[in-house]
């Protein structure tokens, strides 16, 4: 490995190896709807705690869009609809300018 020797680039090594390891995840997850737990530590070299106590991180933190079933030992995949996210970010949006007017109308009335 090059980072680690190296004294400018060793301090951020941890950062790019996770990087790395969002961008690799997402990869694979957005190639299927669902994997099995024990073919993406397969894939991957590593355990399968270790791929489940990585993407629960990566899950919580919003990184990755997919939710682990413990029982079935899947990750299932959710796709984002660019669509619904644009309608909910017009909703909201909306809200806050109607709770501005409604202010505002109170204040002069």
């Amino acid at each position: 490995m090059y980072l680690i020797p190296s004294r400018i680039l060793s301090p951020h090594t941890q950062f790019y190896v996770r990087e790395m390891r969002v961008l690799a995840y997402s990869q694979l997850l957005q190639s299927y709807r669902s994997v099995s737990i024990a073919s993406l530590s397969a894939a991957f070299g590593v355990t399968p705690s270790f791929i489940d106590a990585d993407l629960s991180r990566f899950i919580i933190s919003g990184r990755l869009n997919c939710t682990i079933d413990k029982v079935s030992g899947i990750v299932e995949t959710h796709r984002p609809d660019r669509k619904n996210a644009l309608y909910e970010q017009v909703v909201k949006q909306g809200d806050v300018v109607l709770n501005e007017i409604q202010k505002l109308s109170k204040v002069l009335y």
